[in-house]
């Protein structure tokens, strides 16, 4: 029997979320059922623009690995990208080519193919010694890869990893090391696709362009207070605050009795209307004081000549990204983002092939975020909501455009389920059967005729991959059920030499889908065992993979899915470490059979207009799942049963009032004529979703649960 869960939502939590952020009431219930209700979170529901994207020079270790790559490329080195076979590594591979090249880079590519193990190799080290290369970047990969990295040292090669995989307790060295999962790392949201480390090196490559890169500056705001004067300054570097001062001083004493000097020694002092801060200053300090200040107000205005005349204390009132802050805007916040609009918007000004560039980044970043399940949270939605702007706008990257063209895609209003589960399933098959090289040529080909003929070749390698999955499930699902008791009923674990490498992941996936438990499932490529992992219920796989580092030749991932090898001769005490460590699993209670209820919706209020709610929440994914609705005492007006494969599947025409729906219900045939019939009313959980045939597109439900009235 299943669980219907909907949490209660006081009057005052949605009434705050409305006044503030000006959200109806449906929306305002939604994210407080949902726990969206800091601004910092809300914000990223509202607003789609990259401004809200966070600073690449968060990283701490951003600019060293930009000073390496830079004098790579003035000192004609030649680089290695290194990546990996799946989608991210494939997208963070092409996007950081794409840059190295367009930079004047001597820069080539390489990438796991065929049976070659993951992340960088003794092998790629070696040969690049051999034309000697002198850097190599490894992106999507790396962080696990000490003993590579430490040999490519021995060879004078210089190495920097570009990765978002947790990292060991012992990381690999020498190198440059940019990855968000440091505890040190200085970026401040974690979860971030490899590909998306990328583009922030990238981002910041691009803005080693503009006068302002490297450059220590100070933004200063002087006014007036009872008894004196508050001069509020804010230490700027690459567009990231260092450090910040407020100073109070009372008329007529002297400068060098503050902090001023010393905080602003070697600093460009930048101002808002020059002419009004002199003047403060003036009043403060006396006529012999001089400061040498920059005037921000009318470069600014050269592109927004709507802030000639405005000061501070107006400004301060339109920052978006201060309306979700928790304290009241400030004149030297709102000065601190006109500055970082100015710059950006500057740069852009004198490199206006960057917004294409920057466009064609976003849709990969966009692939990259979905196919490695990135929670649909933080800058994620930013970067797949502009991503699904542009591809719905028909601004397709070159690469994807083929590859969509050749899905049937373009003839509808593609979603991040559509990316998921037909574009990024294709690119994928690519690398699940060796072949990840075809993915990088769609994206990387500057042919129109190479990417189709290469968009034709990867569906059909994904044809090839379905079939071998279906023929895993058959060597798996016997073995899958008997395993389960023998690891304590906390681990479900498949060893079979006939299973597709490939396919692995996808199997653990299904397994663990079926049975509510971590899965692992181990095939063998010569004299190795290797292995995927998919975790739940709390279980944390790499911590897990991590008691038995001791027999493995590599391991690593994420805390849901991970990865790892070993000796074939080894299995044997493997699977013995698995009996054992499975019996301290701990796993949080199963939530398999419960729903939980975003809202209820009345019959009178469930017409398409429910669309743009889901609009609202739109990209969903890992982290925020499709809106779950509620509706009671439905009447069934019409019911048919559509047989499709082995699946019996159900489609319902519900009677709303004004509205008649048609309503999907996957895989419960057998439920008409059991537990309904055409004219019972139904309670139902559903979600919403837009139909597109031959063009028209129509709104229908599509169910979770259904109990009769």
């Amino acid at each position: 029997m299943s669980t219907w869960n909907k949490k209660t939502v006081l009057r005052s939590q949605t009434e705050e979320l409305i006044s503030r952020y000006g959200i109806d009431m449906l929306t305002a219930s939604i994210m407080v059922r949902r726990g969206i209700t800091k601004g910092s979170d809300i914000l990223y529901f509202m607003e789609d623009d990259l401004r809200f994207q966070h600073s690449p020079f968060s990283f701490t270790m951003m600019e060293e690995a930009l000073d390496r790559i830079l004098d790579a490329i003035e000192e004609k080195e030649k680089i290695l990208i290194f990546g990996d076979r799946d989608v991210d590594g494939v997208t963070a591979t092409t996007l950081l080519y794409d840059c190295l090249t367009d930079m004047g880079g001597n820069v080539s590519y390489r990438l796991p193919t065929g049976d070659d193990a993951y992340g960088l190799s003794m092998v790629a080290v070696d040969d690049f010694s051999k034309e000697e290369g002198s850097l190599i970047i490894t992106v999507d990969c790396g962080i696990s890869n000490n003993n590579e990295i430490a040999h490519a040292g021995d060879l004078g090669i210089d190495v920097i990893v570009l990765d978002h995989h947790n990292p060991p307790s012992d990381l690999p060295s020498p190198a440059i090391i940019i990855d968000p999962k440091l505890s040190d790392s200085g970026y401040p949201f974690p979860d971030i696709s490899g590909c998306a480390v990328v583009y922030k090196v990238v981002s910041a490559l691009r803005f080693s362009h503009s006068k302002w890169y490297k450059t220590d500056a100070a933004l200063l705001d002087i006014k007036e207070e009872e008894g004196g004067f508050c001069i509020d300054c804010v230490k700027i570097r690459n567009l990231v605050p260092t450090g910040k001062i407020s100073e109070h001083v009372a008329a007529g004493k002297g400068l060098e009795e503050t902090r001023l000097p010393t905080y602003l020694k070697s600093s460009l002092i930048l101002v808002w209307d020059a002419d009004r801060v002199k003047k403060m200053l003036t009043l403060a300090f006396g006529s012999g004081t001089d400061f040498n200040l920059l005037d921000i107000r009318p470069l600014t205005a050269a592109f927004f000549p709507t802030l000639a005349n405005l000061g501070l204390d107006k400004i301060k009132t339109m920052s978006k990204i201060a309306r979700y802050g928790n304290h009241e805007p400030t004149e030297i916040g709102g000065f601190y983002n006109i500055y970082v609009t100015y710059a950006q918007t500057a740069l852009r000004h004198e490199f206006p092939k960057m917004i294409k560039q920057e466009d064609n980044d976003m849709q990969l970043v966009a692939l990259a975020a979905l196919a490695d399940i990135m929670p649909m949270q933080n800058e994620n939605r930013i970067f797949v909501k502009r991503a699904l702007k542009l591809i719905n706008s028909k601004e397709i990257r070159p690469g994807l455009f083929e590859l969509m063209t050749r899905l049937n895609l373009l003839t509808k209003k593609v979603n991040s389920t559509d990316l998921s589960w037909q574009v990024i399933s294709n690119l994928n098959a690519a690398g699940r059967l060796g072949h990840p090289e075809l993915a990088a040529e769609l994206f990387i080909s500057k042919e129109a005729e190479t990417r189709d003929e290469v968009a034709k070749k990867i569906i059909e390698l994904n044809s090839e991959r379905k079939q071998l999955t279906l023929d895993a499930w058959s060597y798996a699902a016997i073995q899958a059920k008997t395993s389960i008791p023998v690891h304590n009923n906390k681990l479900c674990v498949v060893i079979d030499e006939r299973i597709n490498r490939g396919v692995c992941g996808i199997l653990a996936g299904r397994l663990l889908a079926s049975y509510d438990l971590p899965a692992i499932v181990v095939t063998f490529v010569g004299q190795n065992a290797i292995g995927s992992m998919r975790s739940c219920r709390g279980l944390d796989a790499t911590k897990f993979l991590d008691k038995m580092a001791s027999v493995f030749l590599n391991h690593g991932g994420h805390t849901a899915a991970a990865g790892f090898s070993l000796e074939r001769s080894r299995l044997e005490e493997f699977e013995q470490l698995l009996k054992d460590f499975s019996k301290e699993i701990e796993l949080s209670e199963s939530t398999s059979n419960t729903f939980e209820i975003d809202a209820e919706i009345p019959p009178s209020l469930l017409t398409p207009t429910l669309l743009n709610t889901e609009d609202r929440f739109e990209p969903f994914g890992e982290a925020n799942p499709p809106l779950s609705f509620m509706t009671k005492s439905l009447p069934i007006t019409d019911a048919m049963v559509m047989d499709k494969g082995e699946k019996l599947h159900l489609k319902l025409t519900l009677d709303s009032g004004k509205y008649k729906w048609p309503a999907l219900f996957w895989s419960q045939g057998e439920r008409l004529h059991r537990d309904f019939e055409v004219g019972d009313k139904i309670d139902l959980i559903y979600h919403v979703e837009r139909n597109t045939f031959r063009g028209n597109e129509t709104p229908q439900l599509i169910i979770s649960d259904i109990k009769k009235e």
